[in-house]
């Protein structure tokens, strides 16, 4: 009996996790779905994202800059839980309210902010991720990032901006990529990541990340 409400208990909290959203329902104040988007940005998106949209945690995306088209997009999937990855379950499905009108403001918000330089490092970019990103991986079927990402990273409506993104975060994503079915509007991806290799993602979020350095 013991035994059972210990799983019944961890059950619970994972449902309970998957319905709250960043901050979780029970910490939320006031009716959210009368807030502006600039309001909800900064009360609740900031939480995790910052204030800007310049997130210090690779558990978030960084958001500032992102491709507005893109946010659109992606918070259309988590307002209608067609993304099931289980971060993006745990983090964004509390997120039902959202309004096409907050989305988009939303958008405008978080895409008109300035992306912060990322530091130089004292190590050159990584010279194989530099490779897999500009001209892909032929012989195995991989196709180069730049070419729906932009030559910086840059991103181009519904392909996201990459440069200066958290390297661990992308890691995360690919792999959601190549072994699942969770993101919609993803094929694409799922394709290009079927022949990657754990190192390959690794190398090259490790460059995508260095993109945008100051010098």
């Amino acid at each position: 009996m013991i035994e059972y409400f210990r799983k019944s208990g961890f059950i619970f909290s994972v449902l309970a996790l998957a319905l709250s959203g960043c901050v979780g329902v029970g910490d939320r104040s006031g009716d959210e779905s009368t807030l502006t988007g600039v309001a909800m940005a900064q009360k609740v998106c900031s939480m995790c994202h910052g204030i800007t949209g310049e997130s210090v945690s690779p558990l978030f995306p960084k958001l500032a800059g992102q491709q507005r088209e893109y946010i659109v997009s992606q918070l259309t999937d988590f307002k209608g839980h067609a993304r099931s990855d289980p971060t993006g379950v745990q983090q964004m499905w509390g997120f039902t309210h959202l309004t096409p009108t907050q989305i988009n403001e939303l958008a405008d918000y978080f895409s008109s902010q300035q992306p912060m330089l990322v530091s130089a490092e004292t190590t050159a970019p990584n010279a194989r991720g530099e490779m897999i990103f500009r001209t892909g991986l032929p012989e195995q079927g991989v196709t180069q990032c730049s070419a729906c990402h932009g030559a910086q990273g840059q991103g181009n409506g519904q392909f996201p901006r990459l440069a200066g993104q958290h390297a661990n975060y992308m890691v995360r994503q690919l792999k959601v990529f190549k072994l699942t079915n969770e993101r919609p509007r993803g094929a694409l991806m799922q394709g290009v990541t079927h022949n990657l290799s754990e190192a390959d993602m690794v190398a090259v979020a490790s460059y995508v990340a260095s993109l945008g350095r100051s010098h």
